[in-house]
C-alpha cells in the first residue's frame, strides 16, 4: 500500500483574510498568498482558506460537536500558560482546560467560522 503523507487542511470562510488574520494573531500562523486564495501554516500543517460567496452552494457551519470533521487538534507544552495567553488575545473557549485522562489535559477554543480547535498537553503517565 502507498505511504500517505499529510498535505493540507481546507477551510471555507466568508472572509478568508479575516480568518487568516485570526489564526495569525491568535495561533501565530504564518499566512501566505496563494494563486487562488489565502494559505497559512499552523503547527507545520498547510491550511488553505477558500472564499464562500452567496449562491455557491456551501452550507453554513454547524455548531460543534457535529458529525464529520469535528475539530482539529494542536499540542503544546504548558496548556495553562497557553490558555492565559489566548484569553489575553480575546480567544473564546468552548471548554476550559481540564484533565481528559491521565497524562492528557485539553481545552477547546472557537476559531473563525465556528471552527473548533482542541489544544492538548500530553505528559508521560507513570505506569506504576
Amino acid at each position: 500500500m502507498s505511504r500517505f503523507v499529510f498535505d493540507h487542511l481546507q477551510l471555507r470562510s466568508r472572509n478568508p483574510e479575516a480568518a487568516a488574520e485570526w489564526f495569525r494573531s491568535c495561533l501565530d500562523a504564518e499566512v501566505f498568498v496563494r494563486p487562488n486564495g489565502i494559505g497559512m501554516r499552523v503547527a507545520s500543517v498547510n491550511v488553505f482558506i477558500s472564499p464562500v460567496v452567496d449562491g455557491d452552494g456551501v452550507a453554513p457551519a454547524p455548531l460543534p460537536p457535529y458529525e464529520g470533521l469535528d475539530h482539529f487538534g494542536l499540542v503544546v507544552q504548558d496548556l495553562d500558560a497557553v490558555a492565559r495567553e489566548l484569553k489575553a488575545r480575546n480567544v473564546l473557549f468552548y471548554a476550559e482546560p481540564h484533565i481528559i485522562r491521565p497524562g492528557v489535559k485539553g481545552c477547546f477554543i472557537k476559531g473563525p467560522d465556528q471552527i473548533a480547535i482542541e489544544i492538548l498537553e500530553r505528559k508521560p503517565v507513570d505506569p506504576a
